[in-house]
């Protein structure tokens, strides 16, 4: 197997929850396979999520964002964890991506207006998703809420392939399937998937 460069990314601020179990489960399990892994939790990181002129003026990037987008420049394979709440990622991560998912980074158009460049190619992503209801409820109700990280925010940057898992009901879930959960993520870690 082919040692690869992990990112694991926590885009949770309360790492003492499931999800942060997962996040830990999986970096463990890379490390352990000797995958070379970095990983950051959104919640030490220090930056202001609001766009405050939307894009018509560019805010300068805090140190932290410089060195999220250097950690996403440096992996192979991106391990992204966070909690579904209300059909979509945390305001801070949604943040994080406004705020730094910019051209020269992520993309640039074409100077004809047609299309773009993703700039984050032959890299791959998993994501991990955990919410309280039932994904297949979820689904039923409220639609598909992986297809912003998936397709615009990862995929439009390049990142192919991106695998989601989505994780629930965590609220009523029991200890054993707990523990079956975070050896299942072990395992993906370990493979570097």
């Amino acid at each position: 197997m082919a040692k690869k460069k992990i990112l694991v990314f926590f885009g949770h601020t309360d790492r003492e929850t499931f999800c942060g179990a997962l996040a830990d489960s999986y970096e463990k399990g890379a490390r352990e396979a000797g995958h070379e892994v970095k990983r950051i939790n959104i919640g030490d990181l220090s930056f202001d999520p609001v766009l405050h002129k939307g894009y018509r003026v560019i805010q300068a990037l805090e140190p932290d964002l410089l060195k999220v987008q250097d950690e996403i420049r440096w992996c192979d394979h991106l391990a992204l964890f966070y909690p579904n709440w209300w059909a979509t990622m945390p305001a801070i991560l949604k943040g994080m991506f406004d705020r730094m998912w910019l051209p020269s980074f992520a993309f640039n158009f074409n100077k004809n207006g047609f299309g773009w460049k993703r700039l984050l190619k032959k890299k791959s992503a998993r994501v991990i998703i955990t919410m309280d209801s039932s994904p297949f409820l979820s689904r039923v109700l409220f639609g598909d809420n992986c297809n912003e990280i998936k397709k615009a925010i990862l995929g439009f940057a390049g990142f192919c392939p991106v695998c989601v898992k989505k994780v629930g009901a965590v609220k009523n879930m029991s200890e054993a399937r707990r523990e079956s959960i975070k050896k299942c993520v072990n395992r993906l870690g370990r493979i570097g998937k």
